[in-house]
């Protein structure tokens, strides 16, 4: 099968399309820098872009769509320039050169409200309670994708939830060089219960949607390890892999809140492109309950984990002796 992976520069990216290339696929990777990748053919361009979108997707057989603008800040109209018009532009060259299928990655960000998730299913995505910039283009970007499923093109989305593992620089390298300096409070009582997913399980995940899209199109799938954790523990854990010692000082939601507030509002003033210590939103899901049933995603993909959170752990110790 002929894949097109874009945003394949990422972590989750370039594992769909390692994976996909070693067990036969014929892989064409789409981003705006070479990603080095083996094994795969390279096209660089912007989803922003459509003569170069239709470009990638020409003579594919099915396309996963990783490419988003992911920083925590920065203004609305370059989140909605890749994560909604990129969304469109890839839509309609999949239409022009007939490309039948679509994995849509999302994040189930897009149906969090700021309320507790418990046991939680897919839920809708809902741009308007969406909370920050990122999970409302997000929403609206999978809002578009899932109502193109139709007789020509059969689409599901994949919701990743908080994916880690060796060489990570999003999640697990901004923990370990923050509790490094100092830098990472627990908020609240870092008791809530989160899911997290190991980059090897959300890989695999997302080719079993590719593989079963024809009983999966036109759902939304939140993906997790299915092994919530306190975030304390989460972070404990992340920072002893790397010999880190693991934060114990508290401070409460509200503070936080606050403070998430007012940096937020220094970083639009001064229009810093670097990702802030703290944000409203991350205030939120530190001192909230996130976690979902995944008994609906795994009959449907027929799908499990095959790596538990405690050989993921150690899986990092490794990497960061090495």
């Amino acid at each position: 099968m002929k894949v097109l992976v874009t945003g394949a520069s990422g972590m989750l990216g370039g594992g769909v399309a390692q994976q996909l290339a070693a067990r036969g696929d014929e892989v064409t990777v789409f981003q705006r820098r070479p990603s080095s990748l083996i094994g795969v053919r390279e096209v660089t361009g912007d989803v922003t872009d459509p003569t170069s979108v239709r470009k990638a997707v020409e003579g594919m057989d099915a396309v996963v769509h990783l490419a988003a603008k992911v920083n925590v800040t920065g203004p609305w109209a370059e989140y909605a320039a890749v994560n909604i018009d990129g969304v469109r532009n890839l839509l309609g060259a999949l239409r022009e050169t007939g490309v039948p299928r679509l994995v849509h990655v999302s994040s189930p960000s897009v149906a969090h409200h700021g309320h507790a998730l418990v046991g939680a299913g897919a839920g809708p995505a809902d741009p308007e309670r969406a909370r920050g910039n990122y999970a409302r283009s997000k929403a609206a970007g999978e809002q578009l994708a899932l109502a193109a499923d139709g007789p020509d093109l059969a689409v599901v989305a994949i919701r990743p939830h908080l994916v880690w593992g060796p060489g990570d620089t999003q999640l697990v390298g901004r923990i370990v060089q923050r509790a490094r300096e100092g830098r990472l409070p627990l908020v609240g009582s870092g008791a809530a219960l989160i899911d997290t997913t190991y980059v090897d399980n959300a890989v695999d995940a997302t080719i079993a949607a590719l593989d079963r899209i024809e009983t999966a199109r036109g759902e939304a799938l939140v993906v997790t390890n299915g092994e919530p954790r306190p975030v304390e523990e989460i972070f404990a854990r992340l920072c002893l892999s790397a010999g880190v010692a693991a934060p114990t000082r508290h401070v409460p939601f509200g503070v936080a809140w606050l403070a998430g507030a007012a940096v937020e509002g220094v970083w639009a003033l001064g229009k810093r492109r670097d990702d802030p210590p703290l944000t409203r939103f991350l205030a939120e899901q530190l001192a909230t309950a996130h976690w979902f049933d995944q008994s609906h995603t795994r009959a449907v993909l027929d799908w499990t984990p095959a790596v538990g959170l405690e050989e993921g752990f150690e899986r990092m110790r490794q990497w960061y002796a090495a």
